[in-house]
């Protein structure tokens, strides 16, 4: 008998094993400084899922039309006998999903998706959701993580798994490194890392973070580090991706030297706008100036949630090292 041919599947990050469907993270960067195509567009998915489409990547792309010109694009690798699962409830999503040469499955939270989920409970540690057939848990926090175990539920059933498999698959899952991943405590202070580096990506963690931590001071610490936040893209965005912060330290602009004062961030004004908000915040371009700051002010039972795409000198570390020491 013939080897099953190997199925694809867009999901979340690759991982080989011996099962039929091959799953991998798509990325619409650009392929090579010769090939200025989305890297996606060299994929060949069976299932692809689009949880949501913002403007990014400011280096590549000229505006939102040219990223949604981009996953326009990819859909079109989808064939007759595969699936599209599209985010129901993003409006910029929404434009894409007019097609016709392959099945297309809405889901979200809200009316209208054919995944859709209802009766949500957010607790502190753990995040409850019905679907019409069955209620799933997941030890994941925040309305991100329901959408994200929405899609996995709408691709899982395609693969032709049951509501009791994928469940078990959930209460395996412990999360991936750099996402609200608790780096260590100490003096009472909770050190988290996360790779948010989008206005959307910060609001959400402070928002699941706000729901871990509800009663406990909570710290931002930013590092201006993608192409798209280094620039002045989303200066206002900003300003709203910390409502949930109680406090926010936004460190130097990295790079600083290969872009323009026109075109750069610029972190006075982000202060000040902060700061007009109630927001209690810091401009402090240095890291060693950053953890002494933050050192100095903590108190055990604070939250400190780190937000940056890179290394940002050893932060974290530091942090603890330092706070342990007051």
């Amino acid at each position: 008998m013939a080897k099953p041919r190997p199925r694809r599947c867009l999901l979340g990050y690759s991982r080989t094993t011996d099962s039929e469907w091959f799953i991998i993270e798509g990325d619409e960067y650009d392929t090579a400084f010769f090939d200025k195509r989305s890297k996606f567009m060299h994929y060949l998915p069976e299932v692809a899922i689009i949880n949501n489409l913002e403007f990014d990547h400011a280096d590549i792309f000229e505006n939102l039309e040219a990223v949604k010109s981009s996953f326009n694009h990819f859909i079109r690798l989808i064939p007759r006998n595969g699936l599209l699962l599209a985010n129901g409830d993003d409006r910029n999503v929404a434009p894409l999903l007019n097609v016709t040469h392959c099945p297309v499955k809405r889901f979200g939270l809200e009316e209208g998706n054919a995944v859709q989920a209802f009766n949500i409970r957010y607790g502190p540690t753990a995040t409850e959701f019905e679907i019409p057939s069955f209620k799933f848990h997941t030890n994941l926090l925040g309305e991100l993580n329901v959408r994200n175990a929405l899609a996995v539920v709408g691709c899982a059933k395609h693969c032709g798994l049951k509501n009791h498999q994928i469940q078990s698959a959930l209460d395996n899952f412990k999360g991936i490194k750099r996402r609200m991943e608790v780096r260590g405590i100490a003096g009472g202070v909770t050190v988290v890392d996360d790779f948010g580096h989008h206005p959307t990506a910060i609001r959400e963690t402070l928002r699941a973070l706000r729901i871990k931590y509800p009663h406990q001071k909570l710290w931002a610490i930013f590092e201006p580090r993608s192409n798209t936040t280094r620039r002045k893209v989303f200066q206002n965005e900003l300003v709203q991706a910390f409502d949930e912060a109680d406090a926010v330290v936004v460190s130097e602009i990295a790079r600083l030297e290969l872009l323009t004062p026109e075109e750069r961030l610029d972190p006075t004004k982000l202060m000040q706008d902060l700061n007009s908000s109630g927001k209690a915040a810091a401009y402090l371009p240095q890291v060693d100036t950053i953890v002494a700051h933050v050192a100095k002010n903590v108190q055990g039972g604070d939250v400190v949630c780190v937000f940056s795409n890179g290394g940002f000198g050893g932060i974290h570390n530091k942090l603890l090292e330092s706070i342990g020491r007051v």
